[in-house]
């Protein structure tokens, strides 16, 4: 292929960071969507506040940004919900185009949508398209990261994986979707109302490392996210927090074989974490214990993967796939000039 194509569907925060990503890449944006009425009819280049435009129009119907020339690629970042992605990614498997998205809840539909994900890999066989959902995490850290140190382990009895990032790195649409500033009480309301979620993903991780390790688990559990309390004042670049006010969250998740958890993750995300740190641990012969720190940044990460996954999908065969049916992830490093 002499030049990637790619349309955008969700520019957004993440979307955007992504699309400035591609195009440095040199990929060839074709067409980009949004739901966004403040977006829709301007130029792609003002609405990713770069220095010129681009001369494509963000538009609001799918059908019509991919009614130009033929692309090889659909970036898709709007929703953590499989269920509420699924007309949009259909709709551009329609038109024969693969897809990489950021649906954390896509990373492994199988386990929380099984009808849902055999309904979109029929879909996406049918017009000879492939389907990914990726990211930081879910979709490496806490899944293909740890499946691939299990390759090195004659025996495994059990696995745990912590993430603790400090919030005040991150955008502020982060900060506020981890309940930094909040008092517990609004913390907990926020959580009641689904203003709040928690973090989304942690149980398809689980079922992911299970399902590459052919384990049969009893079942999977995600803990309600818990406030993580600010004891000192702490200041991040939009937030000052004070002494008991809520500076973030944290949130378990376990997968359980005969009973007992074999597979734990732990994901803390909170304002002024002082060791920040992605560890994976896996008992067995022989014992693994792999540390990265400073853990890995969440957006610069996310981004990475995502369009890093682009020539494995469009090279893989057709369907809906998860990290662990595609080789080896790996950085893409030279321009997006040939995908094969």
């Amino acid at each position: 292929m002499s030049e990637l194509k790619a349309i955008l569907f969700g520019v957004g925060a993440v979307g955007s960071l992504i699309a400035k990503h591609l195009l440095d890449k040199g990929v060839r944006v074709v067409g980009a969507v949004d739901n966004d009425k403040n977006k829709v009819g301007k130029d792609l280049g003002k609405v990713l506040n770069l220095s010129e435009k681009l001369g494509l129009i963000v538009s609001e119907d799918v059908d019509s940004a991919l009614s130009g020339e033929k692309c090889d690629v659909a970036i898709h970042a709007t929703s953590s919900s499989f269920r509420r992605t699924y007309p949009q990614i259909a709709s551009v498997v329609k038109h024969g185009v693969n897809v990489v998205s950021t649906c954390e809840e896509l990373s492994f539909p199988y386990y929380s949508e099984p009808d849902l994900a055999k309904r979109l890999d029929k879909l996406s066989k049918k017009y000879e398209t492939t389907v990914l959902g990726t990211g930081i995490n879910p979709g490496f850290l806490m899944d293909t990261l740890v499946i691939t140190l299990t390759a090195v382990c004659q025996r495994i009895e059990r696995i745990s994986v912590a993430r603790v990032m400090d919030a005040a790195t991150r955008r502020i649409p982060f900060q506020k979707k981890v309940g930094a500033g909040l008092k517990v009480d609004e913390f907990r309301e926020a959580m009641e109302t689904g203003l709040i979620t928690g973090h989304v993903g942690l149980t398809q991780s689980i079922a992911m490392i299970a399902d590459a390790l052919s384990w049969n688990l009893d079942r999977i559990a995600a803990e309600q996210a818990e406030p993580v309390i600010a004891g000192n004042s702490v200041k991040s670049v939009s937030i000052n927090l004070r002494p008991g006010y809520v500076a973030g969250m944290r949130q378990k998740a376990a997968g359980y074989r005969d009973g007992n958890p074999v597979i734990s993750l732990d994901f803390q995300a909170y304002i002024g974490a002082k060791e920040e740190s992605d560890q994976i641990t896996i008992e067995g012969t022989p014992r693994v214990c792999q540390r990265i720190t400073p853990c890995v940044h969440g957006d610069l990460g996310t981004v990475a993967i995502v369009a890093n996954s682009v020539p494995k999908v469009i090279n893989a065969p057709p369907g809906l796939v998860t990290m662990k049916d595609l080789p080896v992830p790996s950085a893409w490093n030279e321009t997006f000039n040939s995908a094969s």
